[in-house]
């Protein structure tokens, strides 16, 4: 005999179609609050349009795209359940990395893994994502929102995002520029932005808390109590400061300048200073960071980071190879165009400072206290 087969829908297996139709509506505002020009239609598609017709203009149109996610400091993010600004680190990842090379970010696409879809809680996220992208003048023309049931806890999500740009050749950024006696100028850093946070996670306690349990929220309420040791800021104030976005103002300097003026960009991400600087050098240079014997800069840094790299007992070397020490981004130029580029950027918001020289070696990061 055969068996009457058991009716089970899509819904019965955990993914609410329904509730997904409900968070696209919560967003569509959000998205249309990025667009620019070159956008073509709306979400909802099976592609998102965007026009290449802005890049006619140029001479050599190179295309220049980056991926990237927001890693373990979603845990933290679940953990407080503060999702608001998540979107815009996930954004930072990108446009930052891309602006390396001189490009414009164009639009943006967001993948969101979740395990229960709720549309208040995308909105939330998409919100942060939206935001990101007004600060980096991209458009956010799609994304995806995957209901895994069965993969993740009900509340727990992951973030990756996609971005493409474009810069013209003749002004593409190029580490092959970079020459010894170039000189390396700093943009502040707002905390530790999107890496280290495995690190992090730990000594502060929160690995394997799953958050509404009772030992999550007595962690919970121990990371939003202020620290004078962070200027009365709270733990959880300080680790979720969203990553900046340079673009608008970097952008605004690199056509104010000459072409050439600016000679490479490194984005200090995950792998710090150490790991990073090193990628906008020329092969036959090296870079020597301004540090003092006692491992402090001539900057100020994010009480945040001293914090954590005191309570890992990270030794400066250690720290310079995990955290930004509060430089997001670096500016390289030769040393006849430190003033101009120093009044530029000042002219466009920032507060630069010198992070260091180049010297003849052979693409490394060095310091100046261990020369």
């Amino acid at each position: 005999m055969s068996e009457t087969p058991k009716h089970v829908t899509y819904e019965d297996a955990g993914v609410d179609t329904a509730e997904g139709g409900r968070a696209v509506d919560a967003i569509k505002q959000m998205v249309a609050s990025t667009n620019r020009p070159e956008v073509i239609g709306g979400i909802g598609g099976f592609g998102g349009l965007f026009s290449a017709a802005a890049l006619k203009d140029m001479e050599d149109p190179i295309l220049i795209s980056g991926t990237d996610g927001v890693g373990t400091k979603l845990v933290l993010a679940q953990l407080l359940d503060r999702h608001e600004t998540v979107g815009q680190d996930l954004v930072a990842m990108c446009v930052n990395d891309i602006l390396a090379s001189g490009a414009e970010p164009l639009f943006f696409l967001d993948y969101i893994a979740i395990g229960h879809i709720e549309a208040e809680h995308m909105a939330k996220i998409v919100k942060g994502v939206a935001d990101g992208c007004k600060l980096a003048g991209a458009a956010l023309v799609g994304g995806e929102m995957a209901e895994h049931p069965g993969v993740m806890r009900p509340d727990d999500y992951d973030l990756a995002g996609f971005t493409v740009g474009v810069v013209d050749r003749p002004k593409m950024l190029d580490p092959a520029n970079v020459r010894p006696g170039d000189v390396i100028l700093g943009l502040s850093s707002t905390g530790i932005h999107s890496n280290g946070y495995s690190l992090v996670r730990k000594v502060i306690g929160v690995d394997g808390l799953i958050p509404g349990t009772p030992e999550a929220e007595a962690k919970r309420a121990e990371l939003e109590q202020p620290l004078e040791e962070l200027g009365g800021k709270s733990l959880a104030d300080a680790l979720l400061a969203p990553t900046r976005i340079y673009v608008k103002p970097v952008l605004e300097v690199l056509d104010r300048v000459p072409a050439g003026t600016v000679h490479a960009i490194a984005h200090i991400t995950g792998g710090g200073i150490t790991e990073n600087l090193n990628r906008a050098l020329a092969a036959d240079v090296d870079a020597v960071v301004d540090r003092a014997a006692d491992g402090t800069f001539t900057w100020d840094m994010p009480p945040v980071i001293s914090y954590i790299a005191r309570k890992a007992g990270l030794t400066p070397n250690e720290a310079c190879k995990t955290f930004n020490m509060g430089v997001g981004l670096m500016l390289i130029c030769a040393p006849e165009d430190e003033a101009a580029l120093t009044e530029a950027l000042e002219a466009a918001g920032e507060h630069p400072f010198r992070v260091g020289t180049c010297v003849e070696g052979s693409g490394q990061v060095v310091y100046a206290d261990e020369r």
